[in-house]
């Protein structure tokens, strides 16, 4: 039986080359940041500001899923529309192939997880200097992220709660959960996930911080087989202890016809919010049809009738509710792609870095998307793959 690990650099290698297509491509309204800092992490940094941002505005992070981009990520998910609605400031940190030929933040790499290094360091240096370039307000700053994204999520929320008063975890996975290959494969398939006093314990340990703490926004697909929902769970249950919040105390409701739990803190405060869409995969969920239209479909980015942009702004008191009129509910679908296919898109992997290396000569490794060949031929390279390593049958 191949190695895990032989079977992951055989599909990234596959990937990295000129038949793949990286999802979610489109417009970009994104501009580059310039020199934000040190950068351990060597990521990339894009912005958009929309013309007329009032005063002290606040800052939405995004943080795009593997194979994804940031132009990408943002067509799809419309978080720059509704900047431009809603008066605020956006940052999305861009992973390089340099790092990670998938294009995966590097969400379980302990140099790039931990407080002042690595990858979470980058991030952080980019939204103070966002912070200080366009005078955003300190107390409402934000932190969003799909799959590894949503697991790097985890991480930023964990390592620098100070910094933001809300985030939202989208298909991703708790901090603390990995820190190697074969773990990451593991808990995203919901197997061996560490104690909750373990991830409790994993969470208070990450900063110095006593509190108060962010709001927490979990987002996933009960159809989702590249990260098993249970690790929704996991992240629901980590939260709910550092907010002293009682399990038992949970408000449900149904919200564009899909489940939303609440809960709160004595003073009626709503601290944790989940949802989870009935039968939708691994993506995240779009409303692109209506008055609360926001992005475009496309792979991860799944049109189930209701938009996670748009309520997880303002969970956070960002944005308006738009109530949606005389609009057909659509059924939440599971993603295209064959399970093999799927589950191999989620995976991320090491770096290996290269010292002093200028952050400009990094950036060149970025590669343009090109059409694939054949998707079928795509599919069953990747499916072949997986067999061999005993991954699929």
């Amino acid at each position: 039986m191949r190695k895990i690990s032989d079977t992951i650099t055989r599909l990234a290698a596959f990937r990295a080359g000129p038949g793949f297509q990286s999802s979610g491509q489109g417009c970009d309204r994104l501009l580059d940041l310039g020199d934000f800092g040190s950068n351990p992490g060597a990521l990339r940094a894009r912005i958009y500001v929309p013309d007329d941002l009032p005063e002290a505005a606040p800052l939405v992070v995004v943080l795009h899923g593997c194979t994804q981009t940031a132009a990408g990520y943002d067509h799809g998910s419309g978080w720059s529309q509704l900047a431009d609605q809603e008066g605020f400031a956006l940052l999305f940190p861009e992973q390089q192939r340099a790092n990670n030929p998938n294009l995966c933040f590097n969400w379980f790499v302990p140099g790039d997880t931990k407080r002042n290094g690595g990858e979470a360091l980058s991030i952080r240096h980019m939204i103070e200097a966002v912070v200080v370039e366009y005078g955003l307000d300190r107390k409402r700053i934000f932190i969003i992220g799909l799959s590894a994204g949503g697991a790097m999520t985890s991480v930023m929320l964990a390592c620098y709660p100070e910094v933001f008063a809300g985030g939202a975890i989208i298909a991703g996975l708790p901090y603390g959960s990995a820190k190697t290959i074969p773990e990451a494969f593991d808990r995203m398939r919901g197997h061996g996930m560490p104690s909750e006093r373990q991830l409790q314990k994993a969470l208070r340990n990450a900063s110095p911080h006593q509190g108060p703490w962010p709001s927490i926004s979990v987002w996933h697909g009960s159809a989702d087989q590249t990260v098993a929902s249970s690790n929704a769970d996991a992240i629901i249950a980590q939260w709910r202890a550092i907010h002293g919040l009682d399990a038992r105390s949970v408000r449900s409701e149904i919200v564009d016809a899909h489940l939303r739990r609440v809960w709160c803190n004595a003073q009626g405060h709503e601290l944790i919010e989940d949802y989870r869409i009935a039968g939708m995969g691994h993506g995240t969920p779009l409303d692109t049809t209506g008055d609360a239209a926001l992005g475009a479909e496309g792979p991860f980015m799944l049109d189930v009738g209701i938009s996670s942009t748009r309520h997880i702004a303002r969970f956070w008191g960002i944005a308006k509710l738009c109530v949606k009129r005389d609009a057909k509910v659509k059924p939440a679908r599971a993603n295209s792609e064959p399970l093999g296919a799927s589950f191999a898109r989620g995976f991320s992997l090491p770096k290996a870095r290269v010292p002093n290396v200028p952050h400009s000569a990094k950036r060149a490794n970025i590669q343009p998307s090109q059409k694939p060949n054949s998707a079928a031929g795509i599919r069953k390279v990747i499916e072949d793959a997986l067999r061999s390593a005993g991954l699929m049958h």
